[in-house]
Order: structure tokens, then sequence, then C-alpha cells
């Protein structure tokens, strides 16, 4: 009774976040469909690139064009679609997990078993989460955490330098920190957002 009653706690749980991530998702895109039409605003200390084409000079009264790059923070291009294929993928092997755990026809052991999984499941989301929000606190504009029994990736935007070798290892000592993985089995990659 008891390992019902925790499995059935940790299956709120994790749909509770499954529910806010989503939620989360959908209001990101809401609010990037909107535009612009009153007139443009700049947030506080917000930098503009020259360089960038489609960024407006400061005093602008044009609209944005659907090309202006998002505000830091807010995931764009890789990053946002590998948030949305690892939460679709989560949430897929999620349902099969769940109905492993409801069916009447299921052994105990398999049931104990997607208990288990689905434990490790909301561990992973909660560790990757905060290896992403750690990483991004440290100046970097996105990132993206996988961890898998192999081990741990992470995708970081890249930077105006490259990825040094200070990057790397201030990367590697916060996913150390968070999971307890040895350097040895985490991967960092660059990538342009």
């Amino acid at each position: 009774m008891k390992l019902w009653k925790r499995n059935a706690v940790v299956a709120a749980i994790v749909l509770f976040v499954c529910v806010a991530v989503y939620l989360n998702w959908s209001y990101h895109i809401e609010d990037a469909d909107v535009g612009k039409t009153l007139g443009q605003a700049e947030m506080v200390g917000a930098k503009s690139d020259a360089l960038l084409p489609s960024a407006q000079p400061s005093g602008s009264t044009a609209p944005a064009e659907s090309g202006t790059p998002a505000p830091t923070g807010v995931s764009t291009g890789y990053f946002a679609s590998a948030r949305l294929n690892r939460q679709q993928a989560r949430d897929s092997a999620l349902a099969m997990l769940r109905d492993t755990m409801d069916s009447e026809t299921a052994e105990e052991g398999a049931r104990a078993e997607a208990g288990a999984a689905i434990e490790t499941l909301a561990d992973a989301t909660v560790s990757e989460a905060q290896i992403e929000n750690l990483i991004i606190a440290k100046g970097y504009d996105d990132c993206v955490t996988f961890i898998s029994d192999g081990g741990v990736s992470v995708v970081v935007s890249a930077t105006e330098n490259g990825l040094q070798d200070a990057d790397a290892a201030r990367i590697t000592e916060i996913v150390t920190n968070e999971t307890g993985v040895p350097a040895s089995q985490i991967t960092i990659i660059e990538a342009q957002g």
C-alpha cells in the first residue's frame, strides 16, 4: 500500500511538471506570435546588435520585423526545438510507464519497475532544469541538457569567442555538482541558437 501511495505521489508530481512545461511553452509561443503593434518598447539594459539586419536602432518607432531576434532568456531555434522534442519523448515514455502501472494484468514486479522508472524520469527532469538554469545564470544565452544512463550531454549556445576551456570547466562543475556524474561522462557541445 505504501509503494502505491509513493508511486501515485511521484506520478502526480511528474504530471504537474509536464503540465507546467507545456503551459510555459504554449505561453511563449503565444507571446512570440503576438508581435508589437503600437510601438517599440525596449527592455531596460537591453543591448542592440547593429550587425543584425533586423535589429531596430534605439528610438525607432517602426514595428519590428518578423525576424527580430528574441530577447535573452527566450528560447529560439535549436534550443526550443530540442526542449520540445525532449518533452514529447518524455511524455510518450511516461504514458507507457503509467499504462504499465495501471494495467491490471501486469505483474507486481513490472509495476514496481515502472514506478522506479517514473521516479528516475522525474529526478532527471528536475536535474536537467536545474543545470540549465545554473548555466544560463552564469551568463550563457541558452542551453539544453540531456541526462541518460550513459552520462550527461549539455548543448550551450555559441559564445562570441567560442567555447573556451574555462567555459567547459565551469559547465562540467555545475553538472557534476547537480548530478554526481564524473567529468568523463559529461559531453559539452556548442551550438548555434
